[in-house]
């Protein structure tokens, strides 16, 4: 798919950007108990750093104070914020960050916006939108570093083929102009049905968390083959992120299969995030609103260096760190 060039941001324009998408926002009418600050992880710097690499799946939240949460979301998070993520990110050896529209956030960007406003250039975004986004909105979001839109089906229990292949399709065919991809959270049984009719969708496929593929069944459980074809014919990324998502072990050290195999497919369609700040919610599975429900407390230096021990060679991990990301979101 041919890709757009991206327009040139100054700081005016960013600005200018900004100020649209970013109007003051309501108060948010929810009250919620305090909870004590999430786990950066707890481990050292990854032992090889790599000029450029990116973290290609984090999120940030304010306290749903100046950036209302959804009535309609799933769960309520505390606060993680910018500054926090760039500390850990200056710890780990993390250059650029891709920043994930979470979905306590419906279809309102203006968090998300907010934080790559002040990245500049080491930041891109992922988007969730709506029949209610118009074509100026989707141009606006382009020009603050939105480079995908995320179709999100797991976390809402949403797993028809039929009905999961109608989102696909309409985002890929509103985002498509720009050169955007699509980036789906679904499961694999999921995928696995739509893989056929998905080599006609209209963007480039980006697949969350390993596609959900359970660790514990290994690399011969049903759909992970075709996952990996998909990945050979260079339609699809696959985002080796939250290993928790997929694995009960220690370590998550039966998610180090469906990795390697992952990279073997197509080490040029692979793609590391940590999850940052690692939601707790379970997909499918709402929690109380009026009540935080805490992130989990993952060790992302450990996360990093795990991820490199699944690339084998540094070759391998510049492409899982560094250049995909750069192709993909468009450095």
């Amino acid at each position: 798919m041919a890709r757009h060039a991206a327009p040139a941001r100054s700081r005016a324009g960013r600005v200018s950007v900004l100020r649209r998408l970013t109007g003051v926002a309501a108060m948010n009418t929810t009250t919620v108990p305090s909870t004590p600050p999430h786990a950066q992880g707890q481990g050292g710097p990854a032992p090889v750093r790599y000029p450029g690499a990116c973290d290609c799946h984090v999120h940030v939240f304010d306290d749903g104070t100046r950036y209302p949460w959804d009535a309609s979301r799933n769960y309520t998070p505390a606060a993680a914020t910018l500054d926090e993520l760039l500390a850990l990110h200056a710890r780990i050896g993390v250059d650029r960050m891709v920043i994930v529209q979470p979905s306590p956030y419906g279809t309102d960007n203006r968090c998300t916006v907010a934080a790559l406003e002040r990245l500049g250039d080491a930041g891109r975004g992922v988007a969730v939108i709506d029949a209610s986004t118009s074509d100026e909105d989707l141009r606006a979001l382009h020009a603050a570093g939105v480079r995908g839109v995320r179709v999100n089906l797991e976390t809402h229990g949403r797993h028809d083929p039929d009905y999961a292949q109608d989102c696909l399709f309409w985002a890929a065919r509103r985002v498509a102009p720009l050169g955007w991809h699509v980036q789906a959270y679904t499961n694999l049984q999921t995928l696995s049905a739509l893989m056929r009719p998905l080599a006609d969708l209209p963007a480039t496929l980006v697949v969350d968390h390993f596609g959900r593929a359970q660790a514990a069944l290994g690399t011969a459980q049903p759909g992970f083959e075709r996952l990996c074809d998909a990945m050979a014919r260079g339609r699809v990324y696959v985002k080796l992120s939250a290993p928790y998502r997929i694995s009960q072990d220690a370590d998550y050290a039966d998610a180090a299969a469906i990795a390697r195999a992952l990279i073997a497919a197509n080490p040029d369609r692979v793609l590391w995030g940590s999850d940052w700040p690692h939601p707790g919610a379970a997909a499918g599975k709402p929690r109380p609103l009026d009540e935080i429900t805490p992130f989990r407390a993952e060790d992302d230096a450990r996360a990093m260096a795990r991820a490199l021990a699944w690339a084998g060679t540094p070759d391998v991990a510049r492409k899982l760190l560094v250049d995909n990301a750069a192709r993909l979101y468009e450095f």
